[in-house]
Order: C-alpha cells, then sequence, then structure tokens
C-alpha cells in the first residue's frame, strides 16, 4: 500500500508540474500576443496623430477643421491609452516592468496626475479637491510610475461620477513613517462582491452594453503592481453601490529630505532649418511624417527600405536621420550601425520611431548609434524639441 501510494504522489507530482508548464507557456504567449498587437496597432495610428497634428496646423482654411481635428486628437489620446494599458498587462504578466527611483515630493506627484486627468474633470464639469499635508513628504520612487498610479486612480473616479462631481485626493502621515493617500469620488459604488477582485487583471466594476465607461480592466491591476513595487498597498472602500468609493494607497516616506523642487523645463527656442532623412516603409507615416516636418521648415527626403536610406544616407548631406526599426530589404538597427561606420562629417543625429518599447530594443538601438528612441504614436512638438534642442536656431550652419 505504501508502494502505491508513493506511485500515485509521484503520478501526481508530474501532472502539476506538467501543469504549471502549461500555464507558463499560456502566460508567455498571451504577453507576446499583447506585446505584438499594441506594436501592430501603433503603426496605423502613428500617421493618423500625425495628420492630426497637420490639420491643427491649418486650422483657418476651413471653419469647421478646429473641431475636427479636436475630436481626433481626442480619439488618438484614449487609443493611446488603452494601447498602453495592453503593454502595461504584458509587463505585468511577464514581470518585466522596471523602476528608475529618485527622492520625490509628494506634491508634485499629485499635480502631475491631476494635470494627466484634467481633461476629463474638465469634460464632465467636476471639481478636483487637493488636501496635501503643509509641509513637503518625501518619496524614493519612480515619478512617471506613480504619476500613474494616481492618474489612474483620478481618471477612474471621474469616469464612474456623475458630473458636476466632487473627487477629493488627500494625505496623511502615519506614526509608522508611511503616508496614506486617499482618492474619494461619489460615483456610482463598488458591489461588495467585486470588491475582492478589483485589483485583478481584466477585471471591471460594472459594464454595460453601451460600454460608456470603457477601459479594458486593466488600469487598477497595474496600480496594485506599482504601489507594491514601491513598497506599499492599496485598499478600495465602498459601502455598495450608489455610495461612491475610496481608493488608499500608503506608501513608505523617504527620510531624506528634498534639496531643491526645480522641475526640467524644455528648450523653448525653436530649431534651425535641418536637412532630415526619414526612413520609414509605412507608406502613410513616410508622407504625414515629411509633410509634418516639412511645415516646420526642414528640408526632407524619404527613403521606403533600410538599402535606400543607407544609400541617401552615405552622401553624408543630413543633420539628422528619422528611422524605424523595422524595415524591409534591411532593420533600422543594421542601417544606424553602418551609417555610424561611415564615420560622416557632420555626424548625423539618429532617431528611432518605432512600435517597439521594450527595454531590450531601447538597450539594442543605442548600441548600434541611436541618439533618441521614440514610441509611435509621436507628437510632433516632442519630435520637433528634441530637434530643437540638438539644433537651435541660433547654432552656426
Amino acid at each position: 500500500m505504501l508502494r502505491e501510494a508513493n506511485e500515485h504522489l509521484v503520478i501526481a507530482s508530474l501532472r502539476a508540474q506538467d501543469l504549471q508548464d502549461q500555464a507558463e507557456a499560456s502566460v508567455e504567449r498571451q504577453t507576446e500576443f499583447l506585446s505584438m498587437l499594441a506594436h501592430e496597432l501603433r503603426n496605423p495610428l502613428g500617421p493618423i496623430a500625425l495628420a492630426a497634428e497637420m490639420l491643427g496646423k491649418i486650422s483657418t482654411a476651413h471653419p469647421l477643421l478646429p473641431d475636427i481635428q479636436q475630436i481626433i486628437a481626442r480619439q488618438i489620446a484614449h487609443m493611446k491609452r488603452l494601447l498602453e494599458d495592453l503593454l502595461d498587462a504584458a509587463r505585468v504578466n511577464s514581470g518585466k516592468i522596471t523602476l528608475e527611483k529618485g527622492l520625490l515630493v509628494l506634491s508634485g506627484i499629485v499635480q502631475s496626475a491631476a494635470e494627466i486627468s484634467q481633461p476629463h474633470f474638465l469634460k464632465l464639469g467636476q471639481q478636483l479637491i487637493v488636501d496635501l499635508p503643509g509641509e513637503p513628504v518625501t518619496l524614493d520612487g519612480d515619478g512617471v510610475r506613480l504619476s500613474q498610479v494616481f492618474s489612474n486612480l483620478l481618471i477612474n473616479a471621474s469616469k464612474f461620477s456623475p458630473r458636476q462631481a466632487s473627487i477629493t485626493v488627500s494625505a496623511r502621515l502615519s506614526e509608522a513613517g508611511t503616508v496614506r493617500i486617499c482618492v474619494k469620488d461619489q460615483g456610482i459604488g463598488i458591489d461588495p462582491k467585486v470588491q475582492p477582485f478589483i485589483f485583478d487583471l481584466f477585471t471591471q466594476a460594472s459594464n454595460t452594453l453601451d460600454r460608456s465607461q470603457g477601459g479594458l480592466g486593466i488600469g487598477l491591476s497595474m496600480v496594485r503592481t506599482l504601489v507594491q513595487m514601491h513598497g506599499g498597498t492599496v485598499q478600495v472602500r465602498s459601502q455598495g453601490v450608489g455610495c461612491g468609493s475610496e481608493f488608499i494607497v500608503e506608501l513608505p516616506v523617504s527620510a531624506q529630505a528634498m534639496a531643491s523642487e526645480a522641475h526640467l523645463t524644455i528648450d523653448a527656442h525653436p530649431a534651425r532649418p535641418c536637412r532630415i532623412l526619414v526612413i520609414e516603409d509605412n507608406l502613410d507615416a513616410n508622407a504625414t511624417l515629411n509633410s509634418c516636418l516639412t511645415l516646420y521648415g526642414h528640408a526632407v527626403d524619404s527613403a521606403y527600405n533600410g538599402l535606400d536610406g543607407l544609400a541617401m544616407a552615405k552622401d553624408g548631406l543630413y543633420d539628422i536621420v528619422v528611422s524605424d526599426i523595422g524595415l524591409p530589404t534591411m532593420n533600422g538597427y543594421e542601417v544606424i550601425r553602418r551609417i555610424r561606420a561611415l564615420q560622416l562629417v557632420p555626424k548625423p543625429f539618429c532617431v528611432a520611431i518605432t512600435g517597439y518599447d521594450q527595454q531590450g530594443y531601447l538597450v539594442h538601438a543605442k548600441e548600434v548609434g541611436f541618439d533618441h528612441y521614440l514610441i509611435k504614436p509621436v507628437s510632433m512638438e516632442m519630435l520637433e524639441a528634441l530637434i530643437s534642442k540638438n539644433f537651435p536656431s541660433d547654432a552656426i550652419t
């Protein structure tokens, strides 16, 4: 009987290992699918975003153009947020989220989150009430990721609250060396049956056929992951449907005082006219990027595959090379590597514009010689700010 029991135990262990392997393989396939889906959706979104910016530049051509341009811009921003949610879901599943920690002031994080969520409040005529401690509260964390945490909570509070409602974000220090930040709304509340699962991936508190609230059920899962990575906790309180909700984030406070709260500002000097080569195989993306850069006063040439782009760059006439990564005939990495090997004078400033945002792609881009890495859809304002920083108008040509 003992020998038979041991045999059953071995068989059960092997089956458990097999199930675990299958589960891990399934998660890996899901992660790869989400990453590739987000990349493929970014490709058409890029030229749409650039075309929308061009409409904004010629809005005087027709009285309806400003309204049309604003509609397109808002929907692009919404789609971009959904894509970021997809990628965040992939990162959560694969454990590939990394933090770039530094000393932060809580008020700055809340201000950044409020700015991100402001369009939602303005649209619904809602009021955001901020109640923070009088003295600066310092944290050791990733400013971008913590802003993402609180902007997600504020946007959720806005979406699920009625028009003209008030939403409060408050913070209080505790004797345990932590700060408790509460985001409280007067919205639809959360069913007690859903509350234990509200931070699980792809979980949504309520869903109607019209899907008026939108979203993928990823934001709160991301909130929990990021808060835990900062050594904190997050919980939800709600008396039920129709009774509003309160999300409480508790984070450890840093004992180190902030020496300065100065923020980095973007150089506002305009760029001088530059000679730019755009290497992009998507015809619409290439055309819109070319047109936008031309509107800013630059001289732009286009190539549609890697080999042609390399051949054009060999003449050494370009100040800037803007290249996609996934190109036919030769990928963008190899194009830039070979351009760098030519030791052109002047040395071109090389910018990657791509739908791939995994850390490995960024590291490889720097290794082969890219100076900067931008994720689609690219804002022309961001690209022009980058150009103006490296080629200011008062530079000697």
